[in-house]
């Protein structure tokens, strides 16, 4: 199964987002790129791929152990940018990126000592992807209102292992699908900011 380790946020957060990307869908050219859902608005930590079914429960129980060693913490949807050229149009974060920095580095190590490939550790970099289109295009007009974006603080309480269920049915624009498949609590010690 194709998974990832993920922070979600909360429905108020997700609310006052879907109204900055609900403006930014309104602007001239907004339909030439494949907007995200809300349903699939995540911070991934870590992204897995094809996952073998044996190695899913080590990978849970390594999972569970990152979140019992990490404390709660305060994230916000703050500013974006763009990848590639405007191939995708991305949310950033505010708060104790820290945490989140180091709660994406339990995430990979989970899963390298579950025995998951990961290929090449990269800096992690807190991104909630909003669009995403197949060429490269001119997205400036998004940029200046989504750098002043800020959504209200919350805190981190849980890492969730989410699947993603590609498209199949080959509609255009058709969208993944996330289902959360496990939740575990940051029980850990709250950190000193």
């Amino acid at each position: 199964m194709r998974l990832f380790a993920a922070v979600l946020p909360p429905a108020d957060v997700v609310r006052e987002l879907a109204a900055e990307v609900d403006r930014l869908r309104a602007l001239p050219g907004a339909e030439r790129l494949r907007w995200t859902g809300r349903p699939g608005w995540h911070f991934t930590l870590a992204f897995y791929g094809e996952v073998e079914d044996e190695r899913v429960p080590e990978l849970s129980a390594r999972l569970a152990r990152a979140a019992h060693r990490t404390g709660p913490f305060a994230l916000a949807v703050h500013g974006g940018g763009q990848f590639g050229q405007g191939r995708a149009l991305w949310a950033g974060a505010q708060g104790d990126l820290a945490a989140l920095r180091l709660l994406a580095d339990r995430a990979e190590a989970a899963a390298r000592k579950a025995g998951v490939p990961m290929g090449e550790h990269r800096r992690y970099r807190a991104h909630l992807t909003l669009a995403r289109s197949r060429d490269a295009l001119d997205v400036s007009p998004y940029l200046t209102p989504l750098r002043a974006c800020t959504g209200p603080t919350w805190t981190v309480t849980e890492l969730a292992l989410v699947r993603s269920n590609l498209p199949v049915s080959g509609v255009p624009g058709e969208q993944p699908r996330y289902e959360a498949v496990a939740r575990w609590p940051l029980d850990g010690p709250v950190r000193a900011v």
